[in-house]
């Protein structure tokens, strides 16, 4: 009997060292940490083999001596181990990209790190050319892109994974000389190609109707973005390209309300999220957002009027009733399938996230949407 137990003791501390020399490697990945557990775990051996003993007496008898070990130093391993390793490393999630998509991402990454708290983030914004051409060196992992994917990037591995919907408005200042026959009648999408892509009408009494002299002061975006890709295919058609758009440029959308908001005479066109307070839903102080008259009648109907908050313009974009383009979807991007913390963090995007969505001033995707954006990321 007392070889029996000798026998009992040596076969639980060979077999309990091996679990916990493989459970720390996978943890830790260094040598140096596992010999010291093993070591920890010798001094306790002796405590822990009677209990070993015991259990194993208990159990059952011969065939399940070496399920019973096992089974006891694994759960005493993990407890001292902790969680497992995806869990526990700390890992940066680099984003860049398309202004339309940081505060939506921001708020995303906020939300995830009270689930897990090891992951950062490092989020920039810069444009979706910016974003595109950053993943595809290499440079991010993630980039945020408010445009449709162009041949050439899906070429190069380029993954477009569809995350929010939103839209791009076309902006004037609140001070416009002729802002209550605008209001009134909104402008037709001839029109605004007339003012950025021919430049036919140069005049404000041009676009109503009357004859006010006042010249367009007409912006658009210097930098690679989507939000000018976007305008432009709602105004030239699909074959529509940012250069297609004349006027001033300014970088970003920040800088492109900005310089609508201080000049009179100003007409831009923003992302949903640079148009409206976050706070107040209502356009931000010094813009209007400048109806579009849809059907061409010359005047505002009711079923066109859904620009005062942007709770309002969100339900019509949600409901179709707001042209696509330049309503669009948002769109993550990664350098082929993704993998480990990144698809991860896409899962949650595309299920938990979606929550998050309409708060932060943006359409979630339909279920539909979301569940075959999951096919890219699983």
């Amino acid at each position: 009997m007392k070889a029996m137990t000798w026998l009992t003791h040596l076969t639980v501390l060979a077999l309990g060292s091996a679990g916990i020399l493989w459970l720390s490697v996978q943890q830790h990945g260094e040598g140096w940490r596992a010999l010291v557990v093993l070591g920890l775990f010798g001094a306790v051996s002796l405590s822990l083999g009677a209990l070993t003993e015991q259990l194993i007496l208990f159990v059952s008898r011969r065939g399940q001596v070496l399920a019973g070990s096992v089974v006891l130093w694994t759960v005493f391993g993990i407890v001292l181990l902790g969680k497992p390793k995806a869990l526990q490393t700390e890992h940066t999630l680099r984003l860049s990209g398309a202004f339309a998509l940081y505060p939506l991402a921001v708020r995303w990454a906020e939300e995830f790190q009270k689930v897990h708290p090891n992951v950062r983030f490092d989020i920039t914004g810069g444009g979706a050319g910016k974003g595109i051409t950053d993943t595809l060196a290499g440079l991010v992992d993630i980039g945020m892109c408010s445009r449709e994917p162009h041949p050439e990037e899906l070429q190069k591995g380029a993954v477009f994974v569809p995350v929010a919907k939103d839209a791009v408005v076309a902006t004037i200042h609140e001070r416009n000389p002729v802002r209550n026959l605008l209001l009134r009648k909104g402008v037709t999408k001839e029109t605004l190609h007339a003012i950025w892509v021919t430049r036919r009408i140069k005049t404000w009494g041009q676009v109503v109707g009357t004859k006010d002299p006042s010249p367009i002061h007409v912006y658009t975006r210097a930098d690679a973005a989507g939000a000018a890709e976007t305008w432009a295919k709602f105004l030239v058609g699909k074959e529509g390209k940012q250069e297609d758009l004349k006027g001033v440029g300014v970088s970003g959308d920040p800088g492109m309300a900005i310089a609508v908001a201080r000049d009179p005479l100003g007409i831009g066109y923003n992302n949903i999220a640079f148009a409206y307070d976050h706070r107040t839903g209502k356009p931000i102080k010094g813009l209007l957002i400048l109806p579009l008259d849809l059907n061409g009648d010359r005047k505002l109907d009711p079923s066109e009027n859904f620009y005062g908050s942007r709770h309002q313009l969100l339900h019509a974009i949600a409901a179709g009733h707001y042209p696509s383009p330049p309503a669009r979807y948002l769109y993550f991007v990664t350098k082929g399938k993704p993998e480990g913390v990144v698809a991860m963090f896409l899962q949650w995007v595309l299920t938990e996230g979606q929550k998050i969505v309409p708060q932060a001033g943006f359409v979630p995707l339909t279920s539909s949407d979301a569940l075959t954006a999951l096919q890219k990321v699983r």
